[in-house]
C-alpha cells in the first residue's frame, strides 16, 4: 500500500526509509549474470568491491564480496562473464542502495579457466612443476619422437624447420588427434610408446594455435601426469606465445612455438660450423703464439754467453783455481819456511841448555855407583868409586881424598 502524505501532512523520513528497507529486501536472493569490470580488492580489508555491468546494457552495480568468495571462484580478471547470487540491501541510515554477494560461479571461457586453475594447484602441489624435476635436452639426439597433428601445420614446422638446422636428424612422428574428448588420451598412448624406445632421446608435442576449448586435452591431468613420469625429456610446443596450456608447465622445455621447437631439439649445422672453425682458428693461434714464444725463449736462451761460449766459465774458473794454488803454494812455503825458523831456534835454546853442551866445554859429570849424580863433596866417602862423565867417554874414579 502506497504511503499517504500531503504538503500539510508529510510522511516522517525514518517511515519512507523503512518502507523502501522493507520493499527492497523483499526481492531476496537473485542469479544475475554480469561481466566483472572492476574488482577493487585492498589487502587485509574483509570486503571486496566488485562493479557488474551488464553484457548489452550501459548499466552497472556495486557488489560487496567476502575474499573467500572470491578466492573460491578461481582466478577471475577484469572482463570475465560470472553468474553471481545477489541479495539487494537498503541501509536506511545513508540512503545507500548496494548488492552483497555470497557466490560467484564463472560462465563459458571463464568455468573453464577456473577449472584448469584448480588442477594447475593440484599439480603444483604435488611438485610436478619444480625446476628440480626439468631434465635437459641432448645435444645431439639419435632420434626425436614427434606427437603432433597428421598432415597438420605443426608437423611440417618442426620437421622442416629440424632437417634444415640438421639434415640428418631422424624424427619418429605419432600423428594422434590434437582436440576434442579422445585426443588426450591418444596422446598419452603415443607418449607411451615413444617414451619406451630405447633411440628415442628427446619427444616433442607440438600443435599450432587454437581457442582455449581446443587446447584443452593439452592441460588434462592424465597427460600432464604422464609426462612428469617421461624418462625421455619432453618439449612442450602448443600454440603461440600467448597459448599457456598446464603442458608448458610440466614439460622439461616450454617452447613458444613449433618452429622454436625444432630450434631447440637439434643444433644449427651452419652454426656449428662456424663455431669449429672459430674454434680451429683459436687453437691454431694459440698453437702458432706458442711456438712463437717458445722460438722466442730459444733464441734467448741461445745468446747467453753460458750457450754462446760454454768454455768460457770454465776458464775463468781454471784461471781462478790456479791463483788459488799458486797462493796457498806460496803461503805453504812461506809457513815451512816460518816452521823451520822456529824449529831451528829452538834446537839451538835447548842444545845450548843441554848437559852435552856443558860437558864439551870441559866440565863433567860425577855419579856413585848408583848413578846419583854428585853436587857436593859430604855425599862421597873416601875410597868410594865414582863415574865421570865427559863429552866423549868417561873416567872410573876412587875417592882419595875430599874437601867440604
Amino acid at each position: 500500500m502506497p504511503l499517504e502524505s500531503s504538503p500539510e501532512s508529510p510522511q516522517p523520513l525514518r517511515v519512507v526509509a523503512h518502507n523502501v528497507k522493507l520493499w527492497i529486501e523483499r526481492l531476496g536472493w537473485v542469479w544475475v549474470e554480469g561481466q566483472l569490470i572492476e574488482i577493487n580488492r585492498r589487502s587485509g580489508a574483509r570486503t571486496v568491491f566488485l562493479t557488474l555491468r551488464d553484457k548489452l546494457a550501459e548499466v552497472s552495480a556495486s557488489v560487496a564480496v567476502s575474499p573467500a568468495t572470491l578466492d573460491l571462484a578461481g582466478p577471475l580478471t577484469e572482463g570475465a562473464t560470472v553468474a553471481v547470487r545477489l541479495k539487494p540491501s537498503y541501509y536506511a541510515p545513508s540512503g545507500r542502495f548496494s548488492f552483497f554477494c555470497d557466490e560467484i560461479r564463472p560462465v563459458g571461457e571463464g568455468r573453464l579457466l577456473a577449472r584448469l586453475e584448480q588442477t594447475k594447484r593440484l599439480l603444483q602441489a604435488e611438485g610436478l612443476f619444480d625446476r628440480v624435476r626439468k631434465k635437459p635436452l641432448p645435444f645431439l639426439p639419435r632420434a626425436v619422437g614427434l606427437i603432433t597433428g597428421a598432415a597438420s601445420a605443426a608437423e611440417r614446422d618442426v620437421i622442416e624447420n629440424a632437417r634444415r638446422r640438421w639434415p640428418a636428424v631422424t624424427i619418429v612422428a605419432q600423428n594422434t588427434l590434437v582436440q576434442g574428448p579422445q585426443a588426450a588420451e591418444e596422446i598419452i598412448t603415443a607418449l607411451g610408446r615413444l617414451d619406451a624406445a630405447a633411440e628415442i632421446d628427446v619427444i616433442v608435442i607440438a600443435r599450432g594455435g587454437g581457442s582455449l576449448e581446443d587446447l584443452l586435452p593439452f592441460s588434462d591431468e592424465g597427460l600432464i601426469r604422464a609426462v612428469a613420469a617421461c624418462r625421455t625429456p619432453v618439449v612442450s610446443a602448443i600454440g603461440h606465445e600467448s597459448d599457456t596450456p598446464i603442458l608448458d608447465l610440466v614439460a622439461d622445455v616450454r617452447a613458444s612455438t613449433p618452429t622454436d621447437a625444432a630450434r631447440r631439439i637439434v643444433p644449427d649445422l651452419t652454426e656449428e660450423r662456424r663455431r669449429v672453425d672459430e674454434a680451429s682458428g683459436r687453437l691454431r693461434q694459440a698453437i702458432e703464439r706458442r711456438l712463437s714464444r717458445a722460438e722466442d725463449d730459444l733464441r734467448t736462451l741461445r745468446s747467453r754467453p753460458v750457450l754462446s761460449a760454454p768454455l768460457a766459465g770454465i776458464d775463468l774458473w781454471h784461471e781462478q783455481v790456479d791463483a788459488l794454488r799458486h797462493r796457498a803454494s806460496r803461503a805453504i812455503d812461506h809457513r815451512i819456511r816460518q816452521e823451520s825458523s822456529t824449529v831451528e831456534h829452538t834446537i839451538a835454546r835447548v842444545r845450548a841448555l843441554s848437559p852435552k853442551a856443558t860437558l864439551e866445554r870441559g866440565y863433567v859429570i860425577l855419579t856413585d855407583a848408583a848413578g846419583t849424580g854428585i853436587s857436593s863433596a859430604e855425599q862421597v866417602e873416601l875410597d868410594d868409586r865414582l863415574t865421570a862423565h865427559l863429552a866423549r867417554g868417561r873416567l872410573e874414579l876412587t875417592v882419595r881424598s875430599r874437601e867440604t
